[in-house]
């Protein structure tokens, strides 16, 4: 009898890790521009795949800091290539590829706002534009672009009164959105959004392509499913998805 009882015992054991599989996490340290993107994959990601997935969306340096004080991430994927390379360099991740190659853009939530300048060096100068938002560009590769692109064109000191600094890309969008600045430099990714085409963008060229890495980190206890996730976001579906908010 005794001997029956635990062999019910291991069998109820042995049944319930498909239980516990299926309810398991990947936990992704995910850069704010990649936010909508990536909510998409995300979910294709789970149907297929079974597992789920738990995003935490910041700015890449912020990630970036928490990752290096042991946060408990899976997958990291940055807007930068700068930092996978730091944690690839110090062993704590496997090594990190591209996967998203983004853009800067002049963002505004008034649908005629770009009709109104030839192009986005006119709009920031135009009084008409008091303030203007830029992610922190010291945590935020989009606003290291953003600035980059400011100097480029001779802008950035003159223009200084006019700063806004939210601490990521997403932030700058919702500040740009919602009309608390006049303008903002967000990622292309954002004004193709259903809320980002309610306004209008303008086109920084002077401003650097966003050359965005991503990476599984080592001390995941998920290898399997965060390798898989990390492939996905190059397969057709992943590309698809990417390709609909202005990523190539």
């Amino acid at each position: 009898m005794r001997i029956k009882t635990w062999v019910l015992i291991a069998l109820i054991f042995l049944w319930g890790f498909p239980v516990a599989a299926s309810e398991e996490k990947l936990l992704v340290a995910v850069a704010a521009n990649f936010m909508v993107p990536f909510a998409e994959i995300a979910a294709v990601f789970e149907k297929e795949s079974g597992w789920r997935i738990e995003p935490v969306f910041s700015s890449t340096g912020k990630l970036y800091a928490q990752i290096i004080n042991n946060a408990p991430y899976d997958v990291f994927l940055a807007a930068d290539e700068y930092r996978p390379g730091l944690l690839f360099k110090d062993g704590l991740c496997e090594e990190p590829f591209v996967y998203a190659r983004g853009e800067i853009v002049l963002f505004s939530e008034q649908s005629d706002f770009c009709a109104r300048f030839a192009d986005w060096t006119e709009a920031v100068q135009s009084d008409a534009v008091k303030k203007i938002a830029i992610a922190n560009p010291e945590t935020a590769p989009y606003g290291a672009a953003a600035v980059a692109g400011l100097k480029d064109a001779g802008l950035y000191e003159s223009l200084q009164g006019k700063y806004v600094f939210p601490q990521d890309i997403g932030q700058a969008f919702q500040y740009a959105s919602t009309g608390s600045v006049q303008a903002g430099f967000c990622a292309l990714s954002s004004a193709m959004t259903d809320q980002g085409k309610k306004g209008c963008y303008l086109p920084v060229k002077q401003a650097p392509p966003v050359i965005q890495a991503a990476c599984v980190l080592k001390r995941t206890q998920n290898r399997e499913a965060a390798q898989g996730l990390a492939t996905f976001l190059s397969t057709q579906a992943g590309i698809k998805i990417k390709e609909k908010y202005g990523y190539r």
